[in-house]
């Protein structure tokens, strides 16, 4: 049992910390959430949307990234306020149980967007702008959980093993797909040769639009252990109160926070760079399915391939956390990013870095191009480096930020993470209807990379 030491005593310091039981639900948090950003927003449904509800691939991609800014914008505006809140009243379970339904009933509601039907665009959009919002809260408030369970110089351990986690539920929640639900139109088999479960229809794409129920099913099932066997904060203050004072010690920090330079350049790197992440991440699946032509089984495939990498990054990146310190785990991070991302903008359909290679052979084996092939690679780099990125920036922010004011921080960290999450999406959405070119979109995130480099170097990380 978790014993917090009292607040006339100063930070909430666990004194003691839960057993391994308690520990272990809690990562398993990343495993209920992780489905949404694999199936839904990466490499089913996103792609799915892209090409077969909209109009076309140019149209479904821009269309997607004004819903993910809109998400975003919303994100922005209230995660600091609801973390500051959080703070105040104590409780962090209440909130994650409350978004967590958000994200459920978002997510569940995508199975309405059938194929060439125009009515559900906006719908759609609005499902999974919803199921956006509920998830990232969630998130804000189930980190903020993380200084309760491990002492400080295992933080990186935690968090990378909590990432590392939910990769692999993502891995499984794909093959699930893949394997036993999604089919090709053409064949009407799974990536396993079997004929759907529950005798979904691959003309209709009911396999790829049953992702979002699953989505919601899956996080149910999963995060059950964590309300269960984790302690929470104990309760502080009626909600009420905890609002008032809750705006009041926000504002007070947002007044404090320029003379804590490392933390403020930390947070503003954090908010470029993330932004970056998030639009590769979220793009990534529309772009292959653009560039080669790919469908839910090349793009799921792609998908299995790189969560695989990025479990093992992630993991790697948690040990490297706690010897070399976080900073620069995320600076080898983005560096990698930055590589890659510069090698996928030279790949194309006949062509690698300029020299041309035979196109994939219709109908022929799986990625049977050299540039596919070539695709695969640089996208494991992506995956391996986006983990230990993500992960070591939450476990840097602990070591940065005042302890009973964690929630209140995580929700600067969201506000960070989210509040120009709309401008990459928006300008990518733009770029690519302007020039109707998705290369040309993707090729801006390089600036935010870049930028997020230059800023962190001047983050202290003993601060």
């Amino acid at each position: 049992m978790t014993v917090i030491a009292s607040e006339a005593a100063g930070a909430e310091i666990p004194r003691e910390y839960p057993r391994r039981a308690a520990v272990i639900s809690w990562i398993f948090f990343d495993w209920a959430a992780q489905p949404y950003f694999t199936l839904i927003t990466t490499f089913v449904f996103a792609p799915y949307f892209a090409g077969f509800v909209a109009p076309d691939p140019a149209q479904g991609q821009a269309l997607w990234g004004f819903a993910t800014a809109a998400a975003g914008l919303m994100i922005a505006l209230l995660s600091p306020v609801l973390g500051a809140i959080a703070d105040a009243s104590g409780r962090r379970k209440p909130w994650i149980a409350g978004f967590g339904t958000l994200l459920v009933i978002g997510a569940s509601l995508m199975w309405f967007g059938k194929p060439g039907d125009a009515s559900v665009i906006a719908p759609l959009l609005l499902a999974y702008a919803v199921a956006s919002v509920g998830v990232e809260f969630a998130t804000v408030f189930n980190n903020a959980m993380m200084p309760t369970l491990v002492p400080p110089e295992k933080m990186g351990r935690l968090s990378g093993t909590g990432w590392a986690t939910g990769y692999i539920g993502g891995i499984l929640s794909l093959i699930l797909v893949l394997g036993f639900l999604a089919a090709s139109p053409d064949t009407g088999r799974t990536l396993f040769g079997l004929a759907p479960l529950f005798g979904l229809d691959p003309i209709s794409h009911q396999g790829d639009r049953i992702t979002g129920p699953l989505t919601g099913i899956w996080f149910i099932i999963f995060v059950l252990p964590m309300f269960l066997l984790t302690p929470d904060y104990p309760a502080k203050r009626p909600i009420r109160e905890a609002m008032r004072e809750g705006l009041s010690g926000l504002k007070r920090t947002l007044g404090e926070l320029p003379k804590q330079k490392s933390v403020a350049t930390f947070l503003l790197a954090n908010m470029i760079y993330t932004d970056g992440l998030v639009s590769l991440f979220a793009f990534g699946g529309i772009y292959a399915a653009g560039t080669f032509g790919w469908h839910t089984i090349q793009i799921g495939s792609f998908g299995i391939l790189l969560a695989i990498a990025g479990t093992f990054g992630a993991w790697l990146g948690g040990k490297l956390d706690d010897k070399l310190g976080s900073k620069r785990v995320i600076a080898g991070s983005l560096l990698i990013l930055l590589f890659a991302l510069g090698a996928i903008l030279l790949v194309d359909k006949d062509s690698i870095l300029f020299v041309k290679v035979a196109p994939p052979v219709p109908g022929g084996p799986l990625f049977s191009g050299a540039a596919e092939r070539a695709y695969l690679v640089l996208g494991c780099l992506i995956g391996a480096a986006g983990g230990p990125l993500q992960a070591a920036s939450r476990t840097l922010l602990i070591r940065l930020a005042p302890e009973d004011r964690i929630a209140q921080y995580f929700g600067l960290f969201a506000l960070t993470g989210k509040v120009t999450s709309f401008i990459g999406p928006l300008l990518i959405g733009a770029i690519t209807a302007i020039t109707a070119s998705q290369k040309a979109g993707m090729a801006l995130l390089v600036v935010f990379f870049v930028a997020g480099l230059a800023l962190l170097a001047r983050v202290r990380e003993d601060s």
